[in-house]
């Protein structure tokens, strides 16, 4: 009789919440150290059995970069208003490989981690935002680059760079909003890992990556900005650069509220459908 209650005292019911409380902040901090766990395995995993490594962080920007200062500065003659084309192309190649490689790896997370979700329970949002956070070590491996041609072409570190940050957080949390919707959605419609290589792509052109964003038509620069990375990457040149590449702020903060919504309806969609992920998956 003692040991069936000890055991009944062991059991623990986890109950699906709904609303505001399926917003669990405080289990979320519990799980902290799960969360930074599989942020370092999806780094390991990313570049095991690579004959080059990590040089796949440094080789990818900088033949990009290559390519589109060949085409838009040379051959296209898009204006970069006297800033190096090298180290523009860099300034919006950066967040951009952060945002599309966060979006690829957190849309595939919850498919990648059948194992654990069928077996253990713990919250299961924290597979696509550990997801993103792995893509930093990229990022900073990105930042060592960028400084260097700061330097080879004497662009000047200003205190602006220490805004960097903010645009960083910016990134993240609409890779985070939109890996909220496509991890779900993956578990139920495979077809979503066909989908989001094709969108990352198109939007490396539909992004001002490779040129200003300030050749657009003054009449739908505020449309063109609701594309949260259109900011971002002004952002990032304004710190490099100045004034010369400010963003357009009413149309950069319009697609940072838009973001937040989108990721406050992820996370409900997230936790409403999150039940039914050990079954489907």
């Amino acid at each position: 009789m003692n040991q069936q209650a000890d055991a009944s005292q062991l059991e623990r019911v986890f109950r699906h919440k709904r609303g505001l409380a399926a917003i669990d902040i405080a289990e979320l901090w519990r799980y902290r150290e799960l969360f930074l766990f599989l942020s370092w395995r999806d780094i390991l995993i990313r570049y095991k059995q690579t004959y080059l490594g990590v040089a796949w962080a440094v080789l990818q920007p900088i033949l990009t970069m290559v390519v589109f200062t060949v085409v838009f500065g040379k051959l296209g003659k898009f204006p970069s208003k006297g800033a190096p084309y090298v180290v523009m192309t860099m300034a919006g190649l950066l967040p951009w490989y952060f945002f599309s490689n966060a979006l690829s790896q957190s849309s595939n997370s919850l498919v990648a981690s059948t194992n654990m979700i069928s077996k253990i329970y713990f919250p299961r949002l924290i597979v696509p935002a550990s997801a993103v956070l792995s893509g930093l070590v990229d990022f900073l491996i990105g930042c060592v680059i960028l400084a260097a041609l700061m330097a080879i072409y004497g662009v000047s570190f200003s205190p602006r760079l220490l805004a960097l940050p903010v645009f960083l957080f910016v990134a993240f949390t609409a890779a985070l909003a939109t890996g909220v919707w496509l991890s779900a959605l993956n578990v139920k419609y495979r077809d979503v890992k066909y989908i989001v290589p094709f969108f990352t792509s198109m939007g490396l052109y539909a992004s001002p990556v490779g040129f200003d964003s300030s050749i657009v038509p003054e009449r739908l620069r505020f449309l063109y900005n609701l594309n949260p990375m259109v900011g971002v990457i002004d952002g990032f040149r304004w710190c490099v650069f100045g004034h010369a590449f400010t963003p357009f702020w009413p149309g950069f903060l319009a697609s940072v509220a838009a973001t937040l919504i989108i990721l406050v309806c992820g996370v409900f969609y997230f936790r409403s459908t999150e039940k039914t992920f050990a079954d489907v998956i």
